[in-house]
């Protein structure tokens, strides 16, 4: 089958790839689960627009308000993202388009990254790594984990991956989420009641973000938070950079209110050349990296399969990962 083979596909692949992988790989793995669907990868803007005018299943990264001006039979659009601030949703809502999203995709490997860095400044790897670069053969103080207090602020797919991660290592851990009620894996679950979370932060050694970023979670890192936490804590961020205020975490770096920070994102981001967050030797910075998975496209089209057969044997079923309506 070639990549414009009908003229009304099945299904709608949108051009842009993720995490440097080609999207034809994506394409490739919807096919390979659906293989008596028509699928078909747009490679030019001009494709793409001549394509979806009538396609009424779609699957992208992104999908702006000028394509989506041209998409008159768009039923469902399957957003290759877990987030999906970035797409114009009023417009989606207003048009009774079904939106999903890649909700799940990354838990297993984000769940590693998090782990990877808590054990980093538990171990004080960064240490060891600066003597060795200096070829200094001398002790320094570590930390252990077991015992430690983790915080965990969203309990989504991403929020109990790490959960699930930490189980083994004898930690307490702490969930953060918009509903308490619904409880979760942690040993305990509050929601963003300030003083709750205040009470949370004095007693927490691991700061743990992966929630979303709304209006309660904007800046919900912030100078009072760097007061109050534990000056031993360590603060690792791979939600969103805004969840942070980027000028208080410098000053708590600077002031020692805080052991350090793994950031995966930034405010602003990419962060400039010239930011001071890059000279802090505590600080451990990836370029919005903790996402990369050699598996996103399998995971990813399994949820997009899956919806595909739902919507075939009953269009108005509820999909895998819906967020809307």
């Amino acid at each position: 089958m070639t990549d414009a083979e009908t003229e009304t596909p099945d299904v709608l692949v949108l051009r842009n790839g993720t995490h440097g992988m080609p999207v034809e790989q994506y394409a490739a793995a919807i096919r390979e689960r659906l293989p008596n669907t028509t699928v078909e990868l747009a490679r030019t803007p001009a494709q793409e627009r001549a394509a979806i005018e009538n396609a009424r299943f779609v699957t992208g990264m992104t999908l702006d308000e000028d394509l989506l001006s041209a998409a008159a039979n768009l039923e469902v659009f399957a957003c290759a993202y877990a987030g999906t601030g970035h797409l114009p949703l009023d417009t989606l809502e207003q048009r009774h388009v079904t939106v999903t999203n890649a909700s799940g995709v990354h838990g297993p490997n984000i769940g590693e990254h998090v782990l990877g860095a808590i054990l980093r400044f538990a171990r004080c790897f960064h240490v060891g790594a600066r003597q060795q670069r200096r070829r200094e053969w001398r002790h320094y103080k570590a930390h252990e984990l077991q015992g430690s207090t983790v915080t965990i602020v969203g309990l989504g797919a991403i929020g109990q991956a790490v959960c699930e991660r930490l189980e083994p290592f004898g930690v307490e851990t702490i969930g953060v989420r918009y509903s308490p009620e619904k409880g979760g894996p942690t040993d305990e679950v509050l929601g963003f009641d300030g003083e709750a979370f205040d009470e949370t932060l004095a007693r927490t050694d691991y700061l743990v973000l992966a929630c979303p970023l709304t209006e309660t979670t904007r800046g919900l890192v912030d100078h009072e938070a760097f007061v109050t936490i534990d000056p031993d804590a360590v603060l690792i961020n791979i939600a969103r950079g805004p969840v942070v205020d980027t000028d208080a975490l410098v000053d708590a770096l600077r002031s020692n209110w805080i052991r350090g920070a793994s950031l995966d994102v930034t405010d602003p981001e990419p962060l400039p050349e010239d930011h001071p967050l890059w000279t802090f030797e505590n600080v451990q910075i990836t370029p919005h990296n903790a996402g990369h998975t050699p598996k996103y496209y399998e995971r990813l089209a399994d949820i997009v399969a899956e919806n595909v057969r739902r919507v075939a044997d009953d269009p108005s079923a509820t999909l895998e990962n819906q967020v809307m309506p």
